[in-house]
């Protein structure tokens, strides 16, 4: 009886992990678009803050270190996902343990 609780209690452990490696997951794109917004912002409103020559190239930097911060966060986001799902099939496998006892 007492092994029955313990395999329990590891299941829900992994399922718990698991749930927090997916939020962790979600926050780490959400930052990496935050960031990608910032730059985006910064490149919209550098001509009207500051009077620079060159702003236009300056501006074209931000506009692309955007789009760049931003496709690396979707590549990572799905890149990580796809590891999370095919690691969870060894998460908590202990379903027919159960059955079996």
């Amino acid at each position: 009886m007492l092994e029955k609780q313990i395999n329990k209690d590891l299941i829900l452990r992994e399922r718990l992990a698991l749930q927090r490696t997916v939020l962790a997951n979600q926050s780490t794109f959400l930052a990496f678009l935050r960031t990608s917004m910032y730059f985006f912002i910064a490149g919209l409103s550098l001509e009207t803050l500051l009077k620079i020559d060159n702003s236009f190239m300056i501006e074209w930097f931000f506009f692309i270190s955007s789009f760049a911060i931003f496709g690396i966060g979707v590549f990572n986001y799905f890149k990580h996902k796809k590891m999370i799902f095919e690691n969870e099939k060894n998460i908590g496998d202990y379903k027919m343990q159960y059955d079996e006892q």
